[in-house]
């Protein structure tokens, strides 16, 4: 499993207008094509009286599966521009849609490829982005005495604790990541004087937003 990547944790939508023709973004996470082509059919019945509904998508931790449809406009201007924003962005297992309601002026190759570039960014911009990280659960024992440098130690690492539990001793479950496991190991025995006890649990999928553990 790959140890970190981003994705899309909450969907969301965008608009641009360019020359009178509207490009209405619609963001949403997916774990599989099937789960792309259902929501690109139902951006379509959303928006049935508009002229395109141009999609990309990107699908695995190592983008296996990546997708698009121009829809109708000339070939490499909406599709393209589109799966280029989402893998520039490293994301992963995302589709984006963008409708558009053609304004009545023609925007040309260029013009395309920047209206629906831009509407899928501006799409991104209402979307809840987060790196997803492979970590393990461990259960870090400690006297009341050696509390505090337990604490200390996990908050320069910025490894978070998901639980406390007090009785003769303090017991914090934390998250720690797979590429900080070595370093963390260590500091916490060197820093105690190996009085620490570690229990290594399960492995999980955890994401930050604004400072708030979301496991995935």
């Amino acid at each position: 499993m790959k140890e970190r990547y981003k994705i899309v944790y909450q969907g969301g939508e965008g608009e641009i207008v360019e020359k009178k023709s509207r490009f209405i973004a619609e963001i949403r996470p997916v774990e599989s094509e099937e789960e792309a082509t259902a929501f690109i059919a139902e951006v379509k019945k959303k928006y049935w009286d508009a002229r395109h509904h141009c999609s990309a998508f990107t699908i695995g931790e190592n983008n296996e599966v990546a997708r698009c449809s121009d829809d109708g406009e000339p070939a490499q201007t909406a599709g393209r521009p589109m799966l280029d924003v989402l893998l520039g962005r490293e994301l992963h297992n995302v589709c984006a849609v963008v409708t558009r309601y053609f304004g009545g002026t023609l925007l040309g190759t260029g013009g395309l490829v920047r209206a629906y570039g831009g509407a899928v960014q501006e799409g991104l911009k209402n979307c809840v982005v987060l790196e997803k990280c492979l970590a393990r659960k461990w259960k870090v024992g400690t006297d009341y005495s050696g509390l505090g440098k337990v604490q200390y130690i996990l908050a320069e690492a910025e490894l978070p604790i998901l639980d406390s539990e007090y009785g003769e001793g303090v017991d914090l479950t934390i998250l720690v990541p797979f590429d900080q496991a070595g370093a963390a190991e260590k500091k916490l025995i060197e820093g105690t004087n190996g009085r620490c006890r570690i229990e290594k649990l399960d492995e999980v999928y955890f994401g930050m937003d604004d400072g708030k553990i979301i496991l995935l």
